[in-house]
């Protein structure tokens, strides 16, 4: 009697804790989406940013008309061609930012300003997501996880290859 006791106590802990994994891994993958959407959120605000550059007088027409352009690529891409389209966007915002002198109006340097302060929260965004997912990706290789399949059918979280270039 005291055995069956003793066997039962440790199924219901062993229960308890699949349970407890489960929702630590839910959210793990609440906060890879958390920090998807902060991200992507930054991310259209600097397309924004970029198209209101690209109708000031910082950028020359040919600069105006490619940073354009790369705003609106970045801003409509798929989630397949998303890297791409940011990595352009960023060479684009590189290429006008260095070739420019800037002896513009406060408009245009309240956008510059507003611009690098963007650039500072978009880097703290892709190193918080690159967190989430690379802590999500190590709990889901655990043996537990994949014998259990606690998981469920949640897609394994990505990152995405702009979240490694210099903005």
């Amino acid at each position: 009697m005291k055995s069956a006791l003793v066997v039962i106590l440790i199924f219901l802990i062993f229960l308890w804790y699949l349970s407890f994994s489960a929702t630590r891994l839910d959210r793990l993958h609440h906060r890879v989406e958390t920090s998807w959407a902060n991200l992507d959120g930054l991310l259209q605000r600097r397309a924004a940013i970029a198209l209101e550059i690209a109708r000031s007088e910082i950028a020359d027409p040919a600069s105006s008309l490619l940073l354009t352009a790369a705003a609106y690529q970045a801003r409509e891409a798929r989630v397949e061609d998303r890297s791409q389209a940011e990595s352009g966007l960023s060479g684009a915002l590189g290429l006008l930012l260095s070739d420019s002198e800037f002896t513009s109006s406060n408009a245009d340097k309240t956008l510059l300003t507003e611009l690098s302060l963007l650039t500072d929260k978009i880097r703290i965004a892709i190193a918080l997501h690159v967190d989430a997912v690379t802590s999500t990706h190590n709990v889901r290789s655990k043996v537990i996880f994949r014998l259990f399949r606690l998981a469920g059918r949640a897609p394994l979280p990505v990152t995405y290859e702009f979240e490694a270039d210099v903005l």
